[in-house]
C-alpha cells in the first residue's frame, strides 16, 4: 500500500495537537472528516491514547493510504478508514454517536454544501457538548486574514467555483441554526485557525 505524504501535515499537526489536547475528551470516540493521506490520524492517535479514531475520506486512494500509515506506525486505536462523503446529505451506517469530529482543511476545498453536509451530520451525531474542531483558512467579517490567503482564495476559486477560503461568521451561523456554539477561535501558524464549535448542552 502507498503512504501518501502531504507536508503540510508535517508542519501544522503539532500546532493542532495542542488544541485538540485541550478540548478533546479523554476517553471517547472521535471521527475524522477528509482524513487525507492518514498522517494526522495516526499522530493524533499516538497522542491521545484513550481516544479512538475512525479517520474517513471519499477517496480510495485517500483511504489505502490511511492504511498503510495505520500499519507503519502500529497505531492500535486507529480503525479502518471509511468512506464518507460530505456532500451526502445523511451517514446512514454511522450507527454509532461519536465523542468528537475534527475536520482539517476540507471545508475550503469543496463546495459550500459540503460544509452544511458536516455540519447537519455533526448534530445528528455529537452528543451535548461534543465538540467539532475544525482546521483551515477563513475570511473573517468578510475579509481575509492575510494576502497569502488571498491569494490562496483565489487560485482555489480558478480551479472550481464552488471551492474558496470560508468566512468565519458564515460558518458560525450555519452551525448555530444545527445547534452548536462557538467556543474557541485559535490562531495557528501560516495564517490558519482553529476553531472549536459544541454541540448545545
Amino acid at each position: 500500500m502507498t503512504r501518501l505524504s502531504a507536508p503540510a501535515a508535517q508542519r501544522n499537526r503539532g500546532p493542532i495537537l495542542e488544541v485538540l489536547q485541550r478540548v478533546l475528551p479523554a476517553r471517547g470516540r472521535v471521527l475524522e472528516i477528509a482524513s487525507g493521506s492518514g498522517e494526522h490520524v495516526v499522530y493524533f492517535a499516538r497522542a491521545l491514547t484513550g481516544l479512538v479514531w475512525q479517520p474517513s475520506d471519499p477517496d480510495p486512494e485517500a483511504r489505502a493510504s490511511i492504511r498503510a500509515w495505520i500499519a507503519q506506525e502500529k497505531v492500535t486505536n486507529v480503525l479502518a478508514p471509511i468512506a464518507l462523503d460530505m456532500m451526502s446529505a445523511r451517514w446512514p451506517y454511522l450507527l454509532d454517536p461519536f465523542d468528537a469530529v475534527v475536520c482539517i482543511n476540507m471545508i475550503h476545498i469543496a463546495p459550500w454544501e459540503a460544509c452544511l453536509g458536516l455540519l447537519y451530520g455533526c448534530e445528528q451525531r455529537l452528543p451535548p457538548g461534543g465538540p467539532l474542531v475544525l482546521y483551515g483558512p477563513f475570511m473573517r467579517g468578510g475579509m481575509h486574514t492575510a494576502p497569502s490567503n488571498a491569494a490562496f482564495d483565489a487560485s482555489l476559486r480558478r480551479q472550481d467555483p464552488s471551492w474558496g477560503v470560508r468566512d468565519l461568521d458564515d460558518v458560525v451561523r450555519e452551525a448555530a441554526l444545527r445547534g452548536f456554539v462557538l467556543e474557541d477561535v485559535v490562531e495557528m501558524p501560516a495564517d490558519n485557525l482553529t476553531v472549536v464549535l459544541r454541540a448545545a448542552k
